[in-house]
């Protein structure tokens, strides 16, 4: 199956590799067995996501996807936390600018959701705004023991993108999700797995191997079966891109008001 048919074109050229910050490892990838392990690299930052990150988050997806040998995808980060978010200081209410970033993580809530492999999401420390919905749109997730779940856009005043929109109500149902989005309140590990936000919760120090188990129990059956399989569930409900486009008008037309300015 295409990654056209099954996530559409992406919005982005391929990242200059002339720019210093293009050609940093920004998301390593690892093979295990049948499973490639993908991790954001940007601990420093709590693996925040910039352009560049994005740009090279969704190669790295789209790698796995037409690796011959890759039968499933674990995503995870580096350091102490899974993903903190999109890196505000990266951000600007210009309009071009903005559309064009949002342009991309919904490319990517299309892959991670749509896509022909399966994807385990491995949450150490905490998945916040961004990371959340990366999690969010992974078709298992597997928590480790004191991991935290934030909806954090409103804290900054923005609205939910990156298919949260989408993903946290065919996860935890309607009422849940936007009582979540609009508190914005921490949700420890324990309750994640009561709301079914997350599939389960392991030690810290067993996440990485579950989670590759786990990825490679979802891959090990007939790959044209898994991916007709997701694309179906990814028709269930409200429409997906009818969802993140509006996701991005409404990101787009908050960017430029008082709020996210004073959320910065």
């Amino acid at each position: 199956m295409s990654l056209d048919a099954t996530a559409g074109p992406s919005p982005e050229p391929a990242p200059d590799p002339s720019d210093p910050a293009d050609s940093a490892v920004l998301v390593s990838a690892e093979r295990e067995g049948a499973v490639r392990v993908l991790s954001i690299n940007r601990p420093q930052r709590r693996n925040s996501l910039d352009l560049a990150d994005r740009r090279e988050l969704i190669a790295a997806v789209e790698a796995a996807y037409t690796d011959e040998v890759c039968r499933a995808v674990v995503l995870t980060g580096e350091g102490p936390i899974f993903c903190s978010g999109g890196d505000i200081s990266s951000m600007t209410p210009d309009p071009q600018a903005a559309t064009i970033r949002l342009g991309l993580v919904a490319h990517l809530a299309r892959l991670l959701i749509r896509g022909p492999k399966p994807v385990v999401a491995a949450v150490q420390g905490g998945a916040f705004g961004l990371g959340l919905s990366l999690a969010a749109a992974c078709d298992h997730v597997v928590g480790a023991d004191g991991s935290k779940y934030v909806c954090s856009f409103g804290k900054i005043g923005l609205a939910p993108d990156t298919g949260m929109s989408w993903t946290l109500p065919q996860r935890i149902g309607r009422t849940r999700a936007k009582s979540l989005v609009l508190s914005a309140r921490v949700v420890e590990a324990g309750e994640a797995l009561g709301l079914g936000l997350i599939d389960e919760i392991v030690p810290v120090e067993q996440l990485r191997d579950v989670a590759i188990e786990r990825a490679a129990q979802l891959g090990a059956g007939s790959l044209p079966t898994i991916a007709a399989t997701k694309a179906l569930f990814a028709q269930a409900d409200d429409d997906l891109d009818a969802l993140l486009e509006a996701e991005t008008r409404t990101q787009l037309a908050v960017f430029a008001g008082p709020d996210f300015a004073e959320g910065q």
